[in-house]
């Protein structure tokens, strides 16, 4: 048999060599099947040759080249959706040759003989033929199968499988490696499906610190997809290569499952609670699984990544894929010099004369030309690099804020809107100067040469040279240059707070698990600026729906496949109203925090076609442009019926709560608290808004100076609350985090959090890695408690 014109070639034909053959994931199952002891599912790949006589049997290669000619710019999501999907239509429209299905239709039946069963149920995966290369990390651009039964549905998923080869993101990401898109022909590999009763991932290098001298494993009940899209919190264990020691666990609590019903079909079920705590596989399977990975790395010679499922009907380990890890394999790259450029030409003095003082709400150094702005009419007028002097920010001040070199505001507090911003951006902030000194836009002169030490809560006269030099010497400060800090592997998952689409690209090599949080807002007064209700008016409702779904595109890209949390517009009214056309259609509230926001807003007759418009935007993203990374989250929702309308509409319009796409809700209201077990029924878990929780709870405005020393989150009430919604969470399933600003600025807070069994903390960009590291001791030491069976009481009382 010529290999090389074959339409099909079985795992054990093939080698690691075959990439050009049959792809890198169908080479590698194929490498692992002949050349290794490792245990793999059986199965055969069709070829890199079968896709080019499909495409050339049916002309598709000249219309697909055609239809290239109008992808212009791969930058513009509108044109890269309508050119894919025109092409992919053209995929599926077109009939299979008769010879390339009657080889795919014999080697499924011969498939069943040999494992001694009928039309058995198989995976069918893609393989690009650029994929798992070291240069070119394509794996899950393309889709895969899982549970296809029978010959015709085989061959059916062989040819979606050809189609998604030009998913919006397989040809963004070709397109940005340089490859040409008619050069990468796709496999198919059709495997037999594991009816997997514990499953997840393995690795043979620490992907957060880079050390080679362990083994990570994580699983949880089920199939290996909830593990992949963190929907649940896997067992973690630790082994090291030289003695296949287990040298660390943690088991976590794994509420729900997704299983595989005899009909092919997944469901979620819930774990029964006797075994949620239960380790999903065994010391002596941690082990075995350990010695497997051990002899795929010392065979292929590099780091690997892995899946693995655990048959429930013999108990048997299988390796479901393998393939080159492509993080660490980078990390040697010549690394450019950065620049000591320090954008300051004015003269320095080394003096340093207090202008005003505040609270540091961002830290940092900056230098610069103070820019006074009281009328947010003028904030046009602000440019790159000057520091911005104002009295307090809002959501429309964020094109400006992204220009800004440091932040200085009269009113604030740690929660209010210019520190949760700056810290998001990274820049230098001090709030609160009226309740420390004197008022910043009083006393700054517009301007003014001034230096900003935010570490401190400064101000002081003219470029203070031993502030800025050290400042300017030190290396850049990159998401890079962060993310090759040590960060252990945390049992809690560690989300990130996000509302800028365009820093998804830097921040999301951070060694975070997702992004517990994206606000929508950002997006609004970044890219939109016009009032939705006034869009739909003069005729133009598709710029919401575009211009939201980019935005959410480029976090859910950058982040893929970690989840994307996304919270729906909760704009207040007097914030609504700036944007423009929105007088019209916004009341005037005497006190927009606690009116007309959130959820409130969604089925109101009067907004509803609104809110519409974000629904479709969210399945643009899923649906068209294939991140099923994306959920969503309901703010300020303070009845069950308004959970339950709001989650019936969401229905009726297209997104369905289900296994691969999650509602959540924001937990900031005491209702949501005292109502846990009603609101459980129509969500899939919570995130705490500790800043309008503890507000509400202690009744303390959030935003008002006289009253800040009372806002505390570490409030016993608040604990309390707070400690009350995971035990009824958890009673029903359901998953608990929290996305406020305390775990970014209180670590004795962390810990409660972590005791109390919280499922997942999200803080801001700049706390990622200090949070892992806080987390991961708290987890020690409650692990080595409960081994040496001491315990440590709790200080405070929290029963309510």
């Amino acid at each position: 048999m010529d290999r090389d014109k074959a339409f099909v070639l079985w795992f054990d034909e093939l080698r690691r060599a075959d990439v050009a053959l049959v792809g890198g994931k169908s080479s590698s199952l194929g490498e692992l099947t002949s050349q290794t002891k490792v245990p793999v599912p059986y199965g055969f790949a069709t070829t890199a040759e079968g896709y080019r006589h499909f495409m050339h049997a049916t002309g598709l290669d000249v219309t697909i080249k055609e239809l290239l000619k109008g992808l212009t710019d791969v930058e513009d999501p509108v044109q890269l959706r309508d050119v894919t999907a025109s092409i992919r239509k053209a995929i599926c429209d077109a009939d299979m040759p008769q010879d390339l299905a009657d080889s795919i239709r014999s080697s499924y039946e011969e498939l069943g003989r040999k494992m001694g069963e009928t039309d058995p149920f198989v995976a069918v995966r893609s393989s690009a033929t650029a994929e798992d290369l070291p240069d070119a990390s394509f794996a899950g651009q393309q889709d895969t199968y899982l549970n296809v039964k029978g010959a015709d549905m085989v061959i059916q998923k062989v040819k979606e499988c050809y189609a998604s080869t030009f998913t919006d993101r397989a040809t963004y990401y070709r397109t940005k490696q340089g490859f040409d898109h008619l050069s990468v022909a796709l496999s198919a590999a059709v495997q037999m499906m594991v009816f997997s009763k514990a499953a997840g991932v393995m690795f043979t290098v620490d992907l957060v610190t880079g050390d080679d001298s362990t083994i990570t494993i994580e699983g949880a009940w089920g199939l290996g997809e909830y593990v992949v899209q963190g929907t649940v919190t896997p067992d973690n264990f630790r082994v090291r290569k030289d003695d296949l020691a287990i040298i660390s666990k943690m088991i976590n609590t794994k509420p729900i499952k997704l299983v595989r019903k005899d009909t092919g079909d997944v469901e979620e079920q819930a774990v029964p609670e006797d075994q949620q705590k239960q380790p999903a596989i065994t010391d002596d399977q941690v082990k075995e699984l350990a010695g497997y990975a051990k002899a795929i790395e010392k065979h292929y010679g590099c780091y690997m990544d892995m899946e693995w499922g655990v048959d429930e009907r013999t108990n048997k380990i299988w390796l479901l894929q393998a393939r080159p890890e492509t993080v660490w394999s980078k990390k040697n790259k010549e690394k450019k010099p950065a620049s000591a450029e320090s954008g300051v030409s004015a003269a320095m003095t080394k003096d340093r004369v207090t202008i005003v003082k505040g609270l540091p709400a961002s830290p940092g150094h900056a230098a610069g030309k103070a820019h006074v702005i009281l009328d947010p009419s003028k904030i046009e007028e602000f440019k790159d690099g000057e520091i911005l002097v104002t009295t307090m920010t809002a959501p429309d001040w964020v094109p400006a804020m992204k220009k800004a070199k440091a932040i200085v505001t009269d009113a604030g507090g740690m929660t209010c809107h210019a520190s949760i911003v700056s810290r998001e951006l990274g820049i230098p902030c001090i709030v609160g100067t009226k309740s420390r000194s004197q008022e910043a836009t009083t006393t700054i002169q517009d301007g003014q040469d001034i230096t900003v030490d935010a570490t401190n809560g400064i101000v002081y006269e003219g470029i203070v040279e031993d502030i800025v030099k050290p400042a300017a010497a030190a290396p850049a400060a990159t998401a890079a240059t962060v993310v090759a800090e040590t960060a252990p592997i945390t049992g809690t998952k560690i989300y990130m707070n996000l509302g800028n689409p365009d820093l998804a690209e830097k921040y999301g090599v951070l060694p975070c698990d997702g992004i517990g949080l994206m606000r929508e807002e950002f997006i609004w007064t970044t890219f939109i600026h016009e009032h939705p209700l006034y869009l739909i008016e003069i005729g133009h409702p598709e710029r919401v729906v575009d211009q939201l779904a980019d935005g959410m595109r480029k976090v859910c890209q950058a982040l893929a496949p970690r989840p994307v949390t996304l919270r729906f517009s909760d704009f207040k009214s007097s914030e609504y109203r700036n944007l423009k056309g929105g007088d019209k259609y916004e009341p005037q509230e005497s006190s927009a925090l606690l009116g007309w926001r959130g959820a409130s807003r969604y089925y109101d007759p009067k907004y509803i076609e609104a809110f519409k418009l974000e629904i479709k935007a969210v399945r643009k993203v899923r649906e068209e442009f294939g991140f099923k990374n994306l959920n969503v989250m309901i703010p300020f929702c303070r009845r069950v019926d308004e959970m339950e309308k709001i989650v019936n509409l969401m229905a009726q319009e297209g997104l369905h709560r289900g296994p691969d796409f999650k509602v959540w809700l924001m937990a900031e209201i005491p209702s949501n608290i005292i109502l846990a077990d009603q609101f459980n029924k129509f969500v899939d878990g919570y995130s705490i808004g500790s800043n309008d929780l503890t507000m509400l709870i202690m009744g303390c405005d959030r935003d008002n100076d006289t009253v800040a020393p009372l806002f505390d989150e570490r409030n016993l009430a608040v604990k309390r609350a707070i400690r009350h919604l995971i035990s009824v969470a958890h009673k029903d399933g359901k998953t608990v985090s929290i996305c406020g600003q305390a775990p970014s600025v209180y670590p004795d807070f962390t810990e409660f959090l972590v005791k109390s069994g919280i499922d997942s903390v999200s803080v801001n960009p700049d706390a990622v890695i200090a949070t892992k590291k806080n987390v991961a001791q708290i987890e020690q030491r409650i692990l080595m408690d409960s081994l040496t069976g001491k315990g440590r009481a709790d200080t405070e009382d929290y029963t309510w």
